[in-house]
Parts: C-alpha cells; structure tokens; sequence
C-alpha cells in the first residue's frame, strides 16, 4: 500500500472517541493560541496587505476574516487568517521541527466548519490525525531539508489538507489524493523567512494550498499515490537518502502510542522563534538571582545543546535587531531582554523594548558559548545563560524545555493570559474576550462554529 494510502486510512479510522481528553484539550489551546496570534496580527503591514488583497477580490461568501468581519470563500479566509497569526510570530511549534500546526489547523478547520456546519467536536477530531500526520512527515524529512534551504511550510500544508479532508468527510482514496497533492503543492525557502515577510506568505499559501487540495480531491483529482516513496518523490528529494518512510506510520494508535499533539506541541507564552524561548527564561532567571544593575554587568554567555537536526547549539554572534521579524530571529536578544527587565514577555515585541537602549547595550557584553555537551537528551529547546557580573560573580541558569511546551505542561490559565494580552491589540472588550475563551474552553460542545465566529468578527 502507497504511504499516501495507508496515512489516509489511519486518519480516516481515528475517532474522537479513541483520543485522549489532553490530545483533545491542546487541540482547543491551539485555537485559543492561533486566534491569540491573529489578534496582535491585524496591524502588521503583510497581514493588512493580504486582507485588503482576498476582499477585492472578492467571491462567495463562506467564511470570515477573523476581527474584520468580511465574508469571503474559505480558501481566502482560510490563507487571510493564517498569514495573520503567522505574521505576529506568536502562535505555537510543533518543537521537533519547529513547524507552526496549530496556524494551519485553526485557519482551515475554522473556515470550512462555516460552510459546512461542523461542530466543535469533529474540529477537534480533524486536529489530532492531522498534527500527526503533519508532524511525522516533517520529523522524517529534518534535518535535510533545512539543510538544503527549504521552510518548514514544505511540512505545515499537510495538517492543512489533511484537516480540511476530514471535515469535508473524504473516503480513504479522496484522503489518499488530498496528502499526495499536498506533497507536490507547496516550496519555500528558509533563508528568505528568516529575514523578511516570507515566513507568513508561506503560511497563508499553505493554508490555501492544503485546502485547495481537499476540495479537487472530494471532486475526483488525481496525482501520483507513491509520490512519497517513489525515486525523486517527496522523501527522497526533502527527506534524503536513507529517510524513513515506515515513520509515517508505525506505531499510529496503538495503546501506549502518545500523540504528537500531546507530546510535542507547544504553545508560545511569549513572542518570538520558539528555539530562543528558553534563552530568554534562563536569562531572566539568571538576573532575578544575580540582582545587579545592567552596567554592572560584565559579561553574558549564552548557551544550547548541539542539534543538527534543528540548528541548534551553534548560534550566529549577538546583533541588533531592529523589528519584529529581526527579534524572532535573534537569540541575543531574548538574553538581553531578559537580563535587563529580570523578564522576557509580550511587552518585549513593542517598538520601545526592541530599541531600548539598555537592552541594546547588553547585546554587546553577549558571548556565545560552546555547545552543552552534558545529559543532552533532557534538552528540548532548552538552554544556559550566564551572568558575569564586574564584581567577579558569576549566576547560570539552565532550562530544559520553554514554558508552554507539552513536556512541561501546557496549563489553559496561561493560554487564556495570552489570549487576553494579544487580543487586546484589537480593541475587543474584556467580557468579548472572556466571552470567546469560555467557547473555546467548551469547544467540544459546540455544535457549531457561529458563536465563536460572532465573537471574533
């Protein structure tokens, strides 16, 4: 059986009834996290560029554009919603590859639940295969394809189309064509996301792309069913020789089998690159001991396991970052921040932390230090910062895992924190955003999506 083939059986046989309540749980965070997200979104220039975009052109009206309240066909509102979380780079990982799930899964699930009256529970039923689908495919093909340039949206269409085919309620071959398509549907290159507006514009075209794919599959299109393991398919060109195509599939659903979505989901608790996280926590716990002024600070080191698979442990020297898109992607920062304010959190995505001077002068007494060599496997993103203070003192900090990740335990008053602080961005109420977390909370209640969807318009 084609690998396509035998993930579309596994998807299609897994029922909510078969899921574990915390699988079920991080699937409503996640909802929470992407709207979350696309709340402190809105006013990024890609996002506005986009939105502005899909309603001039217009069309059936499905589905809504989350805090605008336009109606537009669901594969618009679907790509507009999940440029917009994307662009804040405040929504979650999946931390074995750092690929942003959840974004695409609220997106599509969402906008098609609109047009076709899903209730909450089949949207949670359609997160979990779908995460697992998506998070397999992209822990099979890591490290090659980042060592080859591409982003992580080459894995990300997948939860997608794979979500949006349980929905429109595909049979096993549909489901088959839907994961097939999605392979050859999406590009993007990793380089570009790092350093521009790239890294949302892949997420919007996933989100449009693993939709597009659900819908020609439920009409009859077809693609290659071993495009997967076939010679210069999918997982030998992205994956590379030797890539596991069995860890697709092995072990799916059997009893001692932990979803990746409870296992490997984490959510953001602050803004940023989620491998920096634990840079930024260790930091401020560092400077809550230490206690000393900024300018009696010495020095800083900053430190991470080596991972190839991730690119970690190696991190490029302390710079200074002059936008949002620049402190997700720097690492010094995090440090500096969280030296300087004895915290790092939401506050340090607002213009006055990111040129703050002191932060700023920090950066330059940071130093990356060797790789941590010693009980590497506790590590998932974690991380060891330094302070080495004028006086001869030194204060090191160590984090395993970043707040918010399922190995620490993702906790919902955290998630509703976070809610409430990004939400706020576009001028809701605090009884509409308590309103709208207590749906998401009772999410598997819901017969349908219009009371979420009211509240978010």
């Amino acid at each position: 059986m084609p690998v396509a083939a035998d993930l579309a059986r596994l998807v299609n046989q897994t029922r909510y009834e078969d899921l574990p309540a915390l699988a079920i749980d991080h699937a409503a965070m996640l909802i929470a996290s992407t709207i979350a997200s696309a709340g402190m979104g809105q006013n990024i220039r890609s996002a506005r560029i986009v939105r502005e975009l899909v309603k001039e052109q217009g069309g059936k009206p499905e589905a809504t554009v989350w805090f605008d309240g336009a109606k537009l066909p669901a594969v618009n509102a679907a790509r507009a919603n999940a440029l917009t979380s994307d662009a804040a780079a405040s929504d979650d990982s999946d931390l074995r590859t750092i690929a942003h799930l959840g974004t695409q899964l609220t997106s599509t699930t969402l906008a098609l639940a609109e047009k076709t009256g899903a209730s909450g529970k089949e949207i949670l039923a359609a997160f979990v295969p779908a995460y697992e689908v998506a998070g397999r495919i992209a822990a099979a093909i890591i490290p090659h394809y980042r060592n080859q340039g591409f982003h992580g949206s080459l894995a990300v269409i997948f939860a997608a189309a794979v979500a949006s085919g349980r929905l429109l309620k595909l049979n096993d071959a549909q489901m088959s064509q839907v994961i097939a398509m999605a392979a050859v549907s999406m590009g993007g290159l990793g380089t570009a996301a790092d350093t521009s507006e790239a890294r949302e514009w892949f997420a919007g075209n996933a989100a449009l792309g693993g939709m597009n794919a659900a819908y020609a599959a439920q009409k009859g299109y077809e693609v290659e069913d071993t495009i997967f393991e076939t010679k210069k398919g999918f997982l030998d060109v992205f994956g590379g020789p030797g890539c596991d195509a069995g860890s697709l599939t092995r072990d799916w659903g059997q009893q001692d089998h932990n979803w990746d979505i409870v296992t490997d989901m984490a959510i953001k608790l602050v803004p940023g690159g989620h491998p920096s996280h634990a840079l930024g926590e260790a930091a401020a716990n560092a400077a809550r001991e230490a206690n000393v002024a900024a300018d009696q600070i010495d020095s800083i080191v900053m430190t991470q396991p080596l991972n190839p698979k991730l690119r970690t442990g190696v991190m490029k020297p302390p710079s200074h970052p002059k936008n949002l898109v620049d402190i997700a992607h720097t690492p010094a920062y995090f440090v500096a921040a969280g030296v300087a304010d004895k915290a790092f959190s939401w506050v340090h995505a607002s213009e006055a932390k990111i040129h703050d001077p002191t932060i700023h002068a920090l950066i330059d007494k940071i130093k990356v230090g060797e790789p941590i060599t010693q009980d590497v496997h506790q590590y998932m993103h974690g991380a060891r910062v330094t302070i080495n203070t004028k006086a001869g003192k030194s204060f090191s900090n160590t984090v395993y895992a970043p707040r918010g990740s399922g190995v620490r335990g993702i906790e919902w008053k955290d998630v509703d924190e976070k809610y409430r602080t990004l939400v706020a961005f576009t001028g809701a109420s605090t009884q509409k955003m308590n309103d709208t977390l207590d749906v998401i909370h009772n999410f598997r209640e819901a017969a349908n999506v219009a009371k979420l969807i009211a509240l978010i318009s």
